[in-house]
């Protein structure tokens, strides 16, 4: 064991000067110099032995304990044993090193604590960790997660007791992992399994299914009981003040929770152990039973005003009234007109109540004390000073002094003062849900009325202790004055950006409402479509809010340009990308972009953002369209002058044109820019199309063009325009004029607007004249329909008679009543309208007379590639063919779950005939309703969408380039040509691909990965070609040269001649060895490139000249900038010799010959120019005193140090000598045998287990 000696500051200094005799003046006696010195026991105090006397034991504790204050730490250390058969790392070879080591570095950055590994005999992990309680325990968890092999054990509870497990706030379970040093899993609420799942050592596992299990014990010994009884039964369950109810608490042990009157719910809920939550329950059983038996009620009536004094304050009258006399009160609820307050008790109970006027006189006398005058009516007069008493004489006498005592005693300590404030304020100075006022009244201890606001009046009234009054008076004053100085501001911000500004939750306008507290946003309601947001507070804060507001919605202005994009609808599902992955790219522009609904007709994509961000992403969108279809651009000019005629009101008459050219996009330039160029996209026939129209159009323009306005109700556009544009088209065809009608999105929904020579729209203008004249002329007509057909047209809400009003100019249909069996059916509208709703009907009579059923057996598993995304391929098959299609029900793979089905009032579960293997399952059967042709004709477009599987001969080794990246490469196919693509694995070594899909996109995706064969295969042609390898032998001292500065000069080969050199590794046997690959005659040049360098490099000579090594530094110069101008400006290069070389001034010149002579010439030029330099200031250095002098002064002053000089020393009093430090004896090695030997330092104290704290893990 090893002594510890303490030297304190003093008697350092008394050592110190002990030391240093000579400074203390006039030298002492040698003897007195002598006591001086300090004892070896005062200098080194020795350490208290066991078995010492209670003496010496007391002087050593003295002699410690006037030097040192104990300490005590936070830092805690613990020591776990990880056993050689649980270690996660058992490389015995790598201990301190490798992925061990890196956990616990890591371990100690995460948690604080500091970690010692150590191995034990059993080749076990020992691991001393220190650091504070927390710390230590975390990284104990740590220890046991990842240095340890875990395994893993469950444990069954009942589900109800996983809660308790949990904890609050998942406390208890955090807990328990860290104690016991695993992790616990417990399955989800929603889940119905009660196995715990526990991972970690085998020891831990044990504690925690100890820990879990005693938790679901203590909760198996708890019961919860919940009886519903009446609500009025309930106070007398409670008792006055909840005595009752507490009583029963005591005396079962058991947990009564009963709702709060405030709460309209009948369940009281008992908890605790079985047996006293059966007594309880019982307890609470008798007495509403009891109650219910014997209680009767009597109803009284009090003004609605009055309910206050009857409920008193914090319900206190209520629960008086209840404990003096057992009789319940109930109040109707304040929301509630009545005013009829019910008392329930029993018979004799409430006989104490018959001779009262009202129940308002109880409650008042419990107020004032005097329920020892029942037979005295109080009656307090509204608006007058004015109690009337009624009863007996004495009764009366008795009850008025003691009011008048009351009233005298109010009078002295209380006041009361009144203010007048504005109405408009008072909601101000209530505050939301009252917390002002109430924080007023609480402060100040008084009670402050302010009028309703159906009082009008503006008179408030403060009473209570004259000092609270005051300062209440004093603070509503004062906010009533901060409130009439307030500005109010009203900011005119678009509806659009209010709710970006409120936020999700609220929470970006919470945050302007921290920043400016003092101010009060308002916006209006949604529904009221305004602009103004108000402001109101003080007149500095509401400018600042104002201004940071106004810049939040500056900033939105910005970011809200917008720019709409003509997508072709086929293309933007390509836009969006799988799984929304390109429409994520595209919003890395800071955009948001909007596509239009899949049932919409619109193809504009919608960008917002930035004005620069949204051209951006723009460009990109029509550039992936471009690469998609075939889609043709072309520029028509067109005079800028006639391009708003083209366009026509709010664009009506091109997006004509547009829509009868299959859809083209026409883009024409700013207005004003002066540009006549037209930009035309689309498929290129429809191109073609738009441009002769558009031309066309713009050469009547510029002749003789003319415009027509008519109007018509916008239920008859559609009987205008005609299935198909039918009768429109007619129109025009005859005239030769366009007809435009407007659009969703134009205001006036009635105007037609005709375009053309003036001729042309004079006819077409009477023809539609014509045509709404006689839609104007309204005709009532019937037609007979079978009443088995009348619910085809009435189901879904009516929607095909709402589809025939729409399509023929508004027609009414009316049906006769459900259940009545007249065939009669009345249609009124305009005379062509109904005409042609009534062969349209007869149509569609006809087609459910002609309706056939059809089966189409398709395999289950194609139905939902069949149906589409969201149905939409099912959808179209539908409306083309005028279908109904109806799948089966997915068969339960488990062969359970349903009941079996009833038909004809029998089972199928009963015996029947052996069903036929051959016969198809009903889950793949699909049927059709409809006329028989169209029927047959979906059932082809049905089986022409099931998907057939081919396969492509493709080499096993581009499988790998084909998946691509992650799988990028077959995804884009997939995505591309809409198939399936599936690669064989790559232990079957197959070179078969199969493709999955619809018949005519398997061979378009053939081709395209045949396709892509090719590509792969002349890549790997091109790698071939470029994997020649060339080696050239260079002696590896040019090495460096060829490389050059940070391999400048390499780096500039292999971007030159497009090649890889590689240079040989320091282990290789070659080191002369360069190799050089790329194509061929590329790894030549190289070559020949590197071999010009050796040549020029082998013409090269290197010289020796002898340079002082004093001026080398100067040569050199900071940082190398000397040395690199010199061989820059002579092409040499200049070798310096290493600190401790033979020869310190010998410096090596290598280049031409040429090049190094002058190079030398230059070198001992400045050599001797430094030179004079160096011997100036040498000379100089002579004449001037060492630094050191001074020190070297006073140590010979001093003389020779004596060192630390103790008296009465061991090795002085003892024959031994003092330990000699060379001695391998006193001094042994690790691992040497020593003898062991009296020690004059004192017996050695046994090494005690004590000292160190281990724990198992």
């Amino acid at each position: 064991m090893s002594s510890v000696a303490v030297l304190t500051q003093e008697s350092f200094n008394e050592h110190r000067n002990g030391l240093l005799p000579e400074q203390s003046g006039a030298g002492p006696a040698a003897g007195e110099e002598e006591d001086a010195l300090p004892t070896y026991k005062d200098a080194f105090p020795p350490l208290p032995e066991k078995a010492a006397s209670p003496e010496g034991t007391q002087e050593t504790t003295n002699a410690w304990a006037s030097k040192i204050r104990p300490l005590k730490s936070s830092v805690i250390t613990q020591v776990f044993h990880v056993p050689l058969e649980e270690r996660k790392y058992k490389d015995l070879n790598q201990f301190g090193e490798g992925d061990q080591a890196k956990v616990c570095v890591d371990i100690m950055h995460k948690t604080g604590a500091h970690l010692e590994l150590s191995l034990a005999k059993d080749q076990g992990l020992s691991i001393m960790v220190s650091g504070k309680l927390d710390a230590v325990m975390k990284a104990r968890k740590e220890i046991v997660s990842r240095l340890q092999t875990q395994a893993s054990a469950t444990v069954a509870i009942p589900k109800e007791h996983h809660r308790f497990v949990i904890g609050k706030n998942g406390e208890k379970l955090q807990e328990l992992e860290l104690k016991t040093a695993t992790k616990i899993q417990i399955p989800r609420p929603d889940d119905p399994s009660n196995q715990i799942k526990i991972s970690g050592t085998k020891e831990g596992l044990e504690k925690a299914k100890h820990e879990i299990l005693l938790i679901s014990a203590e909760q198996d010994k708890r019961a919860v009981e919940r009886v519903n009884i009446d609500k009025v039964y309930h106070p007398f369950i409670t008792g006055a003040y909840n005595k009752l109810v507490g009583e029963m608490m005591q005396e079962t042990g058991a947990r009564i929770n009963v709702p709060p009157p405030s709460v309209n719910k009948t369940e009281i809920v008992i908890t605790g152990e079985k047996e006293q939550v059966a007594l309880a329950v019982a307890m609470i059983k008798k007495i509403s039973e009891d109650k219910k038996k014997n209680a009767t009620t009597i109803a009284v009536e009090v003004k609605k005003s009055q309910h206050k004094y009857v409920i008193g304050p914090k319900g206190n009258t209520l629960q008086e009234i209840l404990d003096r006399t057992g009789v319940s009160v109930e109040i109707p609820p304040s929301d509630s007109s009545s005013e009829t307050v019910i008392l329930r008790g029993e018979p004799d109970r409430l006989e104490l109540f018959s001779h009262l006027k009202t129940l308002l006189d109880f409650c008042l006398k419990f107020i004032f004390n005097m329920s020892f005058c029942l037979q005295v009516h109080i009656e307090f007069t509204e608006g007058e000073d004015k109690i009337t008493l009624e009863g007996p004489t004495k009764d009366v006498q008795m009850v008025q002094s003691q009011i008048e005592a009351i009233v005298t005693d109010l009078v002295s300590r209380m006041d009361y003062a009144e203010i007048s404030v504005d109405p408009k304020f008072h909601r101000h100075l209530i505050g939301k849900g009252g917390v002002n006022i109430n924080r007023i009244k609480e402060l100040h201890k008084v009670t402050v009325r302010i009028p309703p606001d159906n009082e009008k009046s503006n008179l408030i009234r403060i009473e209570g202790d004259p000092q609270g009054v005051q300062e209440a008076k004093k603070e509503l004053l004062e906010l009533a004055s901060r409130m009439e100085n307030e500005r109010t501001k009203d900011l005119i911000i678009e509806q659009r950006f209010h709710r970006a500004i409120i936020g999700q939750k609220g929470e970006k306008i919470k945050e302007v409402r921290d920043k400016f507290p003092e101010v009060i946003i308002n916006f209006p309601d949604p529904a009221q479509k305004s602009d103004i947001v108000q402001l109101r507070g003080p007149r500095t804060e509401v400018e600042k809010c104002s201004k940071f507001m106004q810049k939040i919605v500056a900033e939105m202005v910005e970011n809200s340009f917008s720019v709409s994009v003509p997508i072709f609808k086929q293309f933007h599902r390509n836009i969006i990308g799988k799984g929304g992955s390109n429409i994520k790219r595209y919003k890395e522009t800071n955009t948001k972009i909007d596509l239009p609904a899949e049932n919409s007709n619109s193809e504009m994509i919608v960008i917002t953002g930035k004005k620069a961000n949204c051209e951006a992403a723009r460009n990109r969108i029509l550039a992936i369209q471009k690469e998609l279809a075939n889609i043709t651009e072309i520029e028509v000019s067109i005079p800028s002058k006639l391009h708003n005629s083209l366009i026509g009101s709010k664009g009506r008459l091109v997006r004509s044109i547009m829509e009868e050219c299959g859809g083209v996009h026409i883009h024409f330039p700013t207005e004003g820019s002066g540009i006549d160029k037209v930009t035309i996209r689309g498929p290129a026939e429809e191109v073609e199309k738009a441009k002769q129209q558009l031309l066309a159009l713009a050469e009547e323009k510029q002749t003789k063009s003319h415009t027509a306005e008519l109007r018509a109700k916008p239920e008859y556009h559609k009987f205008l325009i005609g299935k198909g544009g039918g009768n429109i088209r007619k129109v025009r065809d005859s005239t030769g004029a366009r007809i435009i009608f407007p659009t969703a999105e134009d205001k006036d929904q009635e105007l037609i607007t005709v375009v053309g020579t003036e001729e042309a729209v004079r006819e077409a203008q009477k023809e539609l004249e014509e045509l709404i004249k006689s839609l104007d002329n309204v005709v009532e007509d019937t037609m007979s329909v079978d009443p088995k057909h009348h619910r085809y047209f009435v189901a879904r809400r009516g929607q095909v008679l709402r589809d025939l009003a729409d399509e023929y100019g508004g027609v009414m249909v009316s049906f006769p009543r459900t259940g009545s069996q007249s065939e009669k059916v009345t249609l009124k509208g305009a005379k062509e309208c109904v005409e042609a709703a009534k062969k349209r009907m007869l149509e569609i009579v006809e087609d459910l007379e002609a309706q056939v059923t059809m089966e189409c057996v398709i395999p289950q598993k194609f139905h939902r590639s069949i149906m589409g995304p969201k149905g939409s391929r099912i959808q179209q098959i539908t409306r083309d063919h005028n279908v109904q299609i109806k799948f089966p029900e997915r068969e339960d793979p488990q062969g359970k779950g349903k009941a079996p089905v009833q038909e004809n009032g029998e089972a199928n579960g009963e015996v029947k005939e052996p069903v036929d293997p051959n016969a198809p399952k009903k889950c793949d059967v699909i049927v059709l309703s409809g006329r028989k042709e169209r029927c047959e004709a979906a059932v082809e477009a049905l089986k022409a969408l099931v998907p057939v599987t081919i396969e492509v001969e493709v080499p096993f080794e581009l499988h790998r380039y084909i998946i691509g990246q992650k799988g990028s490469g077959i995804r884009k196919m997939m995505d591309e040509f809409e198939v399936n693509i599936q690669v064989p694995a790559p232990e079957q070594q197959s070179d078969k691909i199969s493709i999955t899909g619809l018949a005519n996109h398997l061979e378009r995706a053939k081709e395209g990965l045949l396709e892509r064969v090719k590509e792969l295969q002349a890549e790997q042609e091109d790698r071939a070609l470029r994997s020649f390898k060339l080696t050239i032998t260079v002696d590896p001292k040019y090495h460096p040269k060829i490389i050059g500065r940070k391999g400048a000069i390499i780096t500039n080969i292999r971007t030159e001649h497009d090649v890889n050199i590689q240079f040989p590794e320091k282990n290789d046997e070659n080191q002369d060895q360069i190799t050089i690959t790329g194509y061929e005659h590329k790894a030549i040049a190289a070559r020949d490139a590197i071999q010009a360098i050796v040549d020029e490099l082998e013409e090269m000579i290197s010289e020796d000249i002898t340079l002082d090594s004093r001026v080398h530094a100067r040569i050199i110069g900071a940082r190398g900038k000397g040395i690199r101008k010199i061989m820059d400006e002579f092409k040499v290069d200049l070798r310096f010799p290493q600190s401790g070389a033979a020869d310190p001034n010998l410096v090596t010149v290598t280049g031409r010959p040429e090049l190094v002579d002058e190079a030398i010439d230059h070198l001992l030029n400045l050599e001797e120019e430094y030179m004079a330099d160096v011997v100036e200031n040498e000379a100089k250095m002579a004449y001037m005193r060492p630094s050191g002098s001074s020190a070297a002064a006073m140590d010979e002053q001093r003389g020779p140090s004596k060192g630390f000089v103790v008296r009465e020393a061991p090795w002085t009093t003892s024959t031994e000598k003092a330990p000699d430090m060379s001695s391998s004896e006193d001094f042994p090695s690790f691992g040497a045998p020593v003898p062991t030997k009296a020690s004059p330092w004192g017996p050695k104290l046994p090494l005690s287990s004590s000292c160190y704290a281990d724990r198992s893990v």
